[in-house]
Order: C-alpha cells, then sequence, then structure tokens
C-alpha cells in the first residue's frame, strides 16, 4: 500500500524543523561566550542617561552664558562706537565752526592777492586796455603788509614781555604764598611742640601725684596690716587654744562629747579607762587567733584526708579507663576488618567506572 504524504505532516514538519533551528540558535546564543548576555544593568544605564543630561544641560547653560556675555560685549561695543562717532562728528562741528568764526579767508596775509572784489574796491583806478598783469597799488600794498608785519611783530613782543611779566608775578606770588605757607608750619609745629611739652608735664605731674597716692595708700595698708597681725598674735596667745582651757572641749550637746577642734589629750582617768581597754582587746586577740590555729589544723588535716581519698579513685579511675580503651581499641580493629572486607566487596561488584560519554549527556538544551 503506498503510503501518502499529507498537508498536514507536512506544514508539521516545516514546524519541527523551525524549531529544531531556533533551538539550535539558541544554544548557540546561550553556550557561546563571546554572544551571550544574561540580564542588562538597568541601574547603569539610567546612570549613564542621567549624566549624559546633566552633561547637556551643563554645556546648555555654559552657551547660553557664553552668549549672553557677547551680547553684552557687542552691545558695550555698540554704544562705545557710537559714542565715538558722536565724539567724532562734535569735533569736526566745532572745527567748522571755529573755522568760520577765527581762520576766515579775508584774516590771511595773501588775502589782497586772491580778493575777488579788489578791482571794486580800488576807487578811481582803471587798468588801460592791452596792460592786462600790472599792479599799481605794489607800492601801497607794500607798505601796508611792511606796516602790518611790524604791528604784528610788535604785538608778539608785547604779548612775549606781557606773559613774563605775568610768569614773574605768578612766580612772585608763589614764593609769597609758599614762604607764608611755610611760617604757618613753623608756628603750627612750634605750637604743636608747645601742647606736648605741656601734655608731658600734665602727665608727669598727674604720675607724681598717682605714685604719691599709691605710696600713702600702701603705707597705710601697711600699717593696718600690721595693727591687725599684732592683735591677732595677741588674741591667740590669750586665747583658749593656747592656753589650753579645759572647759573649751566640752560640746554643746553634752558631757559626754568632746569638741575635736579643741581636743588637748585625755585625763588620767580617761587614760586608765582606756589601758584597760586595751589589755581587754589583746586578751581578746590572743583568744581568737588560739582558736582560729585551732579551725586552721582541724581543716589542714581535713583536706589531707579528702585528697588521699582523691588519689584513690583517681587511680581507680585511670584503672577503668585502661580497661575501656582496651575494648574500644579492639572494636576499632574490628570494625577496620569489616570496612576492608566490605570495600574490597564493593570493588570486585562496582566494576564500571563513567568516561567522558556519561558526562556529555549533561547541559545538552538551553531550556
Amino acid at each position: 500500500m503506498n503510503q501518502v504524504e499529507h498537508l498536514s505532516d507536512r506544514v508539521a514538519a516545516v514546524h519541527l524543523d523551525r524549531r529544531r533551528i531556533r533551538e539550535q540558535k539558541r544554544q548557540e546564543r546561550i553556550f557561546s561566550d563571546k554572544v551571550r548576555t544574561i540580564g542588562v544593568d538597568i541601574d547603569a544605564l539610567g546612570q549613564q542617561i542621567k549624566e549624559r543630561r546633566e552633561k547637556e544641560q551643563r554645556e546648555a547653560n555654559e552657551l547660553k552664558v557664553y552668549a549672553d556675555d557677547l551680547l553684552c560685549s557687542d552691545g558695550i561695543a555698540c554704544i562705545l562706537e557710537q559714542r565715538q562717532k558722536k565724539d567724532e562728528r562734535q569735533l569736526n562741528k566745532d572745527i567748522v565752526q571755529f573755522r568760520q568764526q577765527f581762520q576766515q579767508a579775508s584774516s590771511r596775509r595773501e588775502f589782497d592777492l586772491n580778493d575777488p572784489e579788489l578791482l571794486k574796491k580800488q576807487e578811481g583806478q582803471r587798468i588801460l586796455p592791452g596792460l592786462v598783469g600790472e599792479d599799481l597799488g605794489q607800492k601801497n600794498r607794500l607798505r601796508k603788509q611792511q606796516e602790518q608785519l611790524y604791528s604784528w611783530t610788535t604785538q608778539q613782543k608785547e604779548e612775549v614781555e606781557r606773559a613774563k611779566l605775568q610768569r614773574k608775578q605768578e612766580e612772585n606770588q608763589y614764593d609769597q604764598i609758599r614762604m607764608s605757607l611755610d611760617s604757618r608750619a613753623l608756628e603750627l609745629q612750634k605750637m604743636e611742640e608747645q601742647t606736648k611739652r605741656d601734655l608731658l608735664i600734665a602727665t608727669k605731674d598727674f604720675n607724681l601725684a598717682l605714685a604719691a597716692e599709691i605710696t600713702h595708700r600702701r603705707l597705710q595698708e601697711h600699717r593696718e596690716e600690721e595693727e591687725n597681725n599684732q592683735t591677732e598674735i595677741y588674741n591667740q596667745l590669750n586665747g583658749d587654744l593656747l592656753m589650753e582651757n579645759p572647759e573649751q572641749n566640752v560640746s554643746v550637746l553634752g558631757l559626754s562629747r568632746l569638741r575635736r577642734d579643741c581636743y588637748k589629750g585625755m585625763s588620767p582617768q580617761e587614760l586608765q579607762t582606756y589601758t584597760q581597754y586595751q589589755r581587754q582587746q589583746a586578751e581578746d586577740r590572743k583568744r581568737a587567733n588560739m582558736e582560729q590555729r585551732q579551725k586552721d589544723l582541724q581543716e589542714h588535716q581535713e583536706r589531707m584526708s579528702s585528697a588521699r581519698a582523691a588519689l584513690l579513685l583517681e587511680r581507680q579511675q585511670a584503672r577503668i579507663n585502661k580497661e575501656l580503651r582496651r575494648a574500644m581499641d579492639n572494636s576499632n580493629s574490628q570494625l577496620a576488618h569489616i570496612h576492608d572486607a566490605r570495600k574490597k566487596h564493593l570493588q570486585d561488584v562496582y566494576t564500571n567506572i563513567p568516561d567522558e560519554r556519561y558526562y556529555s549527556q549533561f547541559n545538552t538544551s538551553s531550556r
């Protein structure tokens, strides 16, 4: 009977091949150290994104500050340029105004040679036809030029003399002012020195008065201290402490109590009573020492007997431990023989040793 291949079998075979190929690629990705990646560090990626954003923000802020500085510099440059242009325009305007006021063409020396109204100014003079270029007023012009030159020279000399005189007056005035200032400075210096001398004299008088007052006060204090010391010494010599007044030993609480700060020793009756009390204490101490010695001797005998009994018990325990050790050694030797026999039996039974084919069947799937 012929085998018929169905469409479903073909589709199943295609799906099976696809799954096999996908599983093979997955194994290559997982078992390859160069390709395999285990997870993604979200925190590190987030930190990198945060740092990149902070860096971009910092660069943007720096760029904004730089742009603001450039705009400010451009504004200042424009203001300075406008001010410079305004100053230039004002300067040109002042130059033109000065020229119009003080440098007119009619004030020049050679204006009479280039005056367009020269012919109109000449009264009654006519130039004959055919005599072009003849200067009829040359002598008058030269005389006027010489007179004008002489007047200018005289004016310049007067101005120089006037300037010298004014400078000399200024120098004299400066010398007078300087001499007056020097004399005033000397007077002020003398006044300052006199004030310092007066101040030093007043300070010296005050210091002398203060020193005399301090010396007097110290002498008075020393005299009062000497009087107080003498009074205190007299009181101490005549007081109850050095006079050994027996009445000062009595306390305010009663005759049975004494004042420690005023105690001067015991009376003969108290001394006799204290001696008898000491003798009684010595006898009681001797009796207590005898009793303690007898008690210590009894405790020593008891300790010796206890040590002897403990030594006997220790020897008995050592014998018992020796017997237990011998029994344990016998038991261990029997167990060792049994373990060796069992190991030899296992070596005879289990002869198959795992090879590389046994270990290669593990870790073959990616699931």
